[in-house]
């Protein structure tokens, strides 16, 4: 992977100096190493991208192609990206400090296949024209219910799964013909602002895709600006309630995905065998950086010694370590701040009196790099701050409970709706289960359909407003309007 990658603004189809001369230093997590440079962008950088996008709107071609128009240069997108997959794939690994598996599934190939999925069923499958039964009123009437794009829409992904983010809003912003602003987080820009080579190559009109970077200032301005006309934002419930805050003066269209503490029912008659690969998979995917990942697990008390004890063992073949490397299987956190978080909150669980059954330090031989060991609690109440709160490190809390009534009460006791899971040996049981939890998505018994390109993604509570991904995804960007006329004179 280069370690010169230097990139700068991409404003109204132009690379493009920023007007301050700040730069931001990309480091590889697993290795600190400085692996390219962009600018930081300044509130004038961005009020140049919002002007480009609301003239590319208010007077370019793109909200009034056709969506088979549209489709077709974003197929040409997909293509431009399809040719550098291994690229973009070092890119992460280098960047997120994802391992290769991932890299290659998650972080990279999924959002592929959902951005070419976006242009072919946008244009073949979703009723932006519908008409509409003609109705008797003051005479007689009919017309149709026309989809239209929001307008300018600012894209705001976080560091965890940076392209994959900025895909799957950028695929249903272009396929609704909105224009776009898109905000990379300063950790992780690079894999954002590489899109815009891919807009270059397929020909999409300035102005339609402008990329920046830039910190709370710059954020601010998307958010604030009246020229703006949605947000799309992913990251903390903190920050997600700034935004809010910020778009409400302008009643602007907001989706908000934002943080996660899901659960994971784990009934008594579970098959513990596999019950533990999840178990893992949800706290150790990314090291933890994962907003919808089954971070705590809840046990029926008459299985909890054993599944414990098999969670333990499995962890002894867990290889920490740079994910460049074949053989790792967890790699670092993002940044030095994000570890002394994850660091904290392991300190809170001890004072609060809850166990470490595995980990919690530092792992011995890498001395660079944000690494943490995996970490387990036991003898966790729900109440407690580690049960409540996301760590975004790979920590896990286990808690039992005595039926199943109570199991879905100590799911729900959370602010957050992002997901949940349920494992039991009678499918019929697992579903009435998740009928009563309230969250976004529910995985049972396994279920991979949660990264499917036509499910609905997003959550309940403090998780977030709206949907991601697919047709209800592609439905944020929309407006609905009608447009009726009579037929006959009354």
């Amino acid at each position: 992977m280069s370690t010169d990658l230097a990139y700068r603004l991409y404003i109204d189809g132009v690379w493009t100096d920023s007007d301050g001369d700040e730069l931001l230093e990309v480091r590889n997590p697993a290795t600190e190493q400085v692996i390219g440079t962009v600018p930081q962008a300044t509130v004038s950088d961005v009020a140049r991208a919002i002007a480009a996008a609301r003239r590319a709107f208010d007077e370019g071609p793109w909200p009034r192609m056709s969506p088979a128009e549209r489709s077709a240069i974003m197929l040409k997108m997909a293509a431009a990206m399809e040719r550098r997959l291994p690229e973009i794939i070092d890119l992460n690994i280098a960047e997120a400090g994802s391992i290769r598996p991932l890299a290659e599934t998650i972080q990279v190939g999924i959002p592929l296949f959902h951005f070419r999925d976006m242009a072919e069923r946008a244009m073949l499958a979703f009723p932006w024209e519908k008409p509409m039964m003609p109705f008797v009123g003051y005479g007689i009437g009919q017309g149709v219910i026309r989809r239209e794009p929001q307008g300018v829409a600012a894209l705001i992904s976080a560091y965890n799964f940076p392209f994959f983010l900025s895909i799957m809003k950028l695929a249903p912003a272009l396929a609704s013909g909105c224009t776009v602003v898109l905000k990379p987080a300063p950790t992780t820009p690079l894999e954002s602002l590489i899109i815009g080579e891919f807009a270059d190559q397929a020909g999409l009109p300035p102005g339609v895709l402008n990329i920046v970077t830039g910190d709370i200032d710059a954020g601010q301005e998307l958010t604030t600006s009246p020229a703006v006309d949605m947000v799309s934002f992913t990251g903390s419930d903190t920050v997600g309630r700034l935004v809010y805050g910020q778009a409400a003066p302008t009643l602007k269209k907001v989706v908000l995905e934002l943080g996660g503490k899901s659960a994971n029912i784990i009934c008594d008659d579970a098959d513990l065998d596999l019950a533990v690969p999840e178990v893992l998979t949800n706290f150790l995917t990314h090291s933890g950086q994962g907003c919808s990942l089954l971070t705590r697990t809840l046990v029926h008390e008459s299985r909890h010694d054993e599944l414990v004890g098999k969670i333990k063992a499995a962890l002894d073949y867990v290889k920490i370590g740079d994910p460049a490397d074949p053989a790792t299987t967890m790699g670092p956190l993002i940044s030095e701040a994000q570890r002394a978080k994850v660091e904290a909150l392991i300190r809170v669980g001890q004072d609060e009196g809850a166990r470490i059954a595995y980990g919690g330090g530092r792992p011995a031989g890498l001395d660079k790099g944000y690494f943490v060991e995996p970490t387990l609690f036991t003898d966790v109440d729900n109440s407690m701050k580690i049960a409540q709160t996301e760590f975004f490190g790979p920590v896990g809390v286990v808690i039992p409970f005595a039926d199943d009534a109570e199991a879905v009460r100590l799911a729900n006791d959370n602010p957050y709706g992002l997901a949940a899971g349920v494992r039991a040996k009678d499918p019929a049981r697992a579903y009435e289960l998740a009928k009563q939890l309230r969250a976004g998505t529910i995985i049972v018994n396994g279920g991979g359909g949660g990264l499917s390109p036509y499910a609905a993604f997003g959550g309940y509570k403090q998780s977030g407003l709206g949907r991601e991904w697919g047709e209800h995804g592609l439905d944020e960007f929309l407006q609905t309007k009608t447009v009726a006329w009579g037929v006959a004179a009354g």
